[in-house]
């Protein structure tokens, strides 16, 4: 029995419907002699600190850091069921095939079901491989299964991010949210990622830019001249070594530009020179997701999540292929499909009717390149015909926008005439410029919706005009203009820097060959990572600009460098390439996390860090009151906590300093538990005085007698300790027994508040 693994059920459907004969069960489909089942995505879930060492449960900074020797995976909660149906069949078959999406991730997420299983590399494995859910491309990666061996650097390359997320994750949220509560900023945990924080940090420092940028006033002269043939507008080329030009060659005293226009007032100029050069723009290639995400942002305002999600429905209706693309190529033997996509697009519209019968099938664009592609191509329009009327406004727009980059491959490139010409005059120099488009070619399926930012500059036509020309002063204009701040990141051009990190990267020697990485996150993550840094409360979208919080502020204060700038996290996703290639192991990228994350660490702890001014001082030794929640709800309490263990109850957000009897308050005054040897506070409880144990994992809880613990151990057990309760029959009296309940069935009466043991 061949056994197929999907990563979801809609994959498991196409599958099994390229199969045939296919007979539902619980939890899989018969298909002859093969069976499909499905995960729920990642159905299994990497441990937690405290999975690993019950000390881990609480936070506490010695001991970070924490690396597992042996990592370890469980089944999630509420994917048992499944899994134990996997795993049943995974018993039974033959030959296993590995049906994951057709990327790093997904080729994980079956082998790592398998390897728990303990059946990887013991059985047959199979892959298949599946960019679209047509019928067609199903039953064409059927026929084409590959072995799963093939594919160990990518499931290493995701085991490896998959590591190196929970080592800078576990450790550094620990470190930073623990760093945070010291210097009395409450907010619970601050939260720390591998891609997530350098991220966050992209739009915090965009935002600081913003707020300091000082606007510089600048000129520029424009002085149009006569020929026969027509007006000549030109620009003022200053001199390398003017004065009052700053270093990006803007003329900052408009006193300049006046004296120059004082000179050639009612002179004329000669053409110096005429350069004239016919160009070509290129078909503009498909989209991977990225390049999608950011123009259906720029255009409609969707978020990258929307597109995504939007994407993921196009493909599970099989009307386009594997959204998750990082790819802009196509690969050749998809040609051969062409004439069927045209024919389907044709019936999408009138205007679409009319792009797809002005297709050219014999032109070639540079996106048919099979050196480009690696696991999947761009993100194209399938075979199965799409019925517009039957999508959401959303899907209508982002099938619209793929299928109309699909048909510009079948359309020639944009022809266009530039012009430069120089003019002398006065001793001084003159530069127009112009742009003629001789013919529109595949820019002719955009013309309707491009704007006039799209076209500035592409028709100004300057007159016909040879060099020698003599021309004549017209007019002269001194344009007063201001520079403007950086704009604030949208989703969508957040997107973009993640992919395009080498702009934003630390040391400046590091982006020529960062240019080449594929960036912070992938495909597949970075819409998920911006709605995280949302989720966590670091950024808010304002007017679809992403806006730093308070808490992203603190957090970019708290955080060393190393982790908030991208440089080194772009160096990892290129080692993760080196990965998938098998040109680098596991363990060395593993070794290098471990070294990075004890540098980061005793950057983390040795950082100087301001006390917060706004947070409350503890009465007692005057250090920051920190918002913390307990078993019980919220409570405020010491920074300087073991050394001073003040508590106090929350009261609308602040620390209630005044609390009364059954606040649920400690007094400061401590004694030895005599369970655990730490120590014990007392607290004012809901019932009165008791004492407890700081130490969670004891929880020992005492009586209070005159401000002391009474700790008197069971005179029956020896193991328990006396404790005091009201009694049901007689109202304001107490009795005493055994906190362990030791089965003697022995009470003690209260005498003055204390047990008797006479009796």
């Amino acid at each position: 029995m061949k056994l197929f693994i999907a990563e979801k059920p809609s994959l498991a459907q196409a599958i099994a419907h390229g199969l045939g004969h296919m007979k539902r069960q619980n939890g899989y489909i018969e298909c002859g002699d093969s069976i499909v089942t499905w995960c729920f995505g990642h159905i299994m879930e990497q441990y937690r600190p405290e999975d690993y060492d019950e000390k881990y449960k609480p936070w506490r900074m010695e001991d970070l850091p924490i690396l597992p020797t042996q990592w370890k995976l469980k089944v999630k909660n509420d994917c048992k069921d499944q899994f134990n149906i996997i795993k049943g069949l995974v018993g039974k078959a033959d030959t296993i095939v590995n049906a994951g999406d057709p990327d790093r991730e997904g080729q994980l997420l079956i082998d790592e079901v398998l390897n728990y299983i303990g059946v990887l590399g013991k059985k047959p494995i199979q892959r298949i491989l599946l960019n679209a859910l047509d019928d067609k491309s199903v039953k064409e990666a059927l026929v084409n299964l590959q072995d799963n061996e093939k594919f160990v650097g990518l499931r290493n390359s995701a085991l490896a991010r998959s590591r190196a997320d929970w080592i800078i994750g576990m450790n550094m949220t620990r470190a930073s949210t623990l760093r945070a509560r010291k210097s009395g900023y409450t907010d619970a945990v601050a939260s720390v990622g591998r891609v997530q924080t350098p991220t966050m940090a992209l739009v915090c420092r965009r935002e600081m830019e913003i707020k300091n940028f000082h606007p510089v006033d600048f000129y520029q002269l424009r002085v149009d001249w006569q020929h026969p043939n027509g007006t000549v507008p030109t620009y003022w080329k200053a001199p390398a070594d003017t004065e009052g030009m700053d270093e990006e060659g803007r003329i900052l005293n408009r006193e300049i530009l006046e004296q120059v226009a004082e000179r050639i007032r009612g002179n004329s100029g000669t053409v110096a020179k005429v350069e004239q050069k016919k160009g070509q723009l290129g078909q503009r290639l498909p989209y991977s997701l990225s390049t999608l995400q950011v123009e259906a942002g720029r255009k409609y305002g969707f978020t990258p999540q929307e597109v995504l999600n939007t994407q993921q429905k196009l493909y599970e209706k099989k009307l386009t292929t594997y959204p998750r693309s990082d790819c802009e190529y196509l690969p050749t033997n998809q040609l051969a499909d062409v004439p069927a996509i045209l024919k389907n697009l044709a019936g999408l519209s009138d205007e679409f009717a009319g792009f797809a019968h002005g297709a050219d099938t014999s032109i070639k664009s540079k996106a048919w390149n099979d050196k480009k592609i690696s696991a999947h191509h761009a993100i194209i329009p399938t075979t199965v015909k799409a019925n517009l009327s039957e999508l959401s406004e959303m899907e209508q727009k982002l099938y619209q926008m793929v299928a109309k980059a699909y048909l510009a491959q079948f359309y020639p490139p944009q022809e266009f005439l530039s012009t430069k010409i120089i003019i002398e005059a006065a001793g001084d120099t003159f530069q127009g410029s112009g742009k003629v488009i001789l013919a529109n070619g595949w820019k002719e399926l955009y013309h309707a919706e491009a704007s006039s930012e799209d076209e500035d500059g592409e028709n100004s036509k300057l007159p016909n005009v040879e060099q020698g020309d003599s021309v004549s002063y017209q007019k002269d204009d001194i344009l007063a203009k201001q520079t403007k701040p950086p704009k604030r990141f949208t989703p969508s051009s957040l997107i973009e820097a993640m992919k395009k990190i080498s702009k934003y990267v630390k040391d400046k020697d590091l982006a020529p060959q960062l240019k080449e990485c594929s960036g912070i996150g992938t495909e597949a993550t970075r819409a998920a990572i911006i709605e995280t840094i949302q989720k966590h409360g670091f950024v808010r979208v304002e007017k679809r600009n992403l806006v730093p919080t308070e808490k992203g502020y603190m957090l970019l204060t708290f955080l060393p460098d190393s982790i908030t700038y991208p440089d080194i996290t772009a160096r990892w996703e290129k080692n993760l390439e080196a990965i998938s290639s098998q040109s680098m192991s596991l363990e060395e990228f593993q070794q290098q996390q471990s070294s990075f994350i004890e540098q980061m660490l005793h950057e983390a702890k040795t950082k100087v860090i301001p006390p917060n001014p706004d947070a409350p001082k503890c009465p007692n030794c005057g250090k920051a009151l920190c918002r913390r929640k307990g078993k019980n709800g919220y409570f405020w309490g010491c920074s300087g906590y073991p050394d001073c263990k003040t508590t106090f109850p929350d009261k609308n957000g602040k620390p209630d300093l005044h609390a009364k009897k059954g606040t649920s308050s400690r007094s400061g005054l401590t004694a030895t538990c005599p369970k655990c040897g730490k120590q014990l506070h007392q607290i004012n409880g809901k019932f009165g005085l008791f004492w407890g144990c700081e130490d969670r994992n004891c929880n020992a809880v005492f009586d209070d007698h005159d401000n002391k613990p009474v700790i008197q151990k069971c005179p029956d057990c020896e193991k328990g300790y006396l404790r005091r309760h009201p009694s049901k029959k007689k109202k304001g009296s107490f009795y005493w027994s055994c906190s362990e309940r030791c089965g003697s069935g022995k009470f003690y009466n209260d005498k003055g508040g204390l047990p008797d043991l006479s009796k």
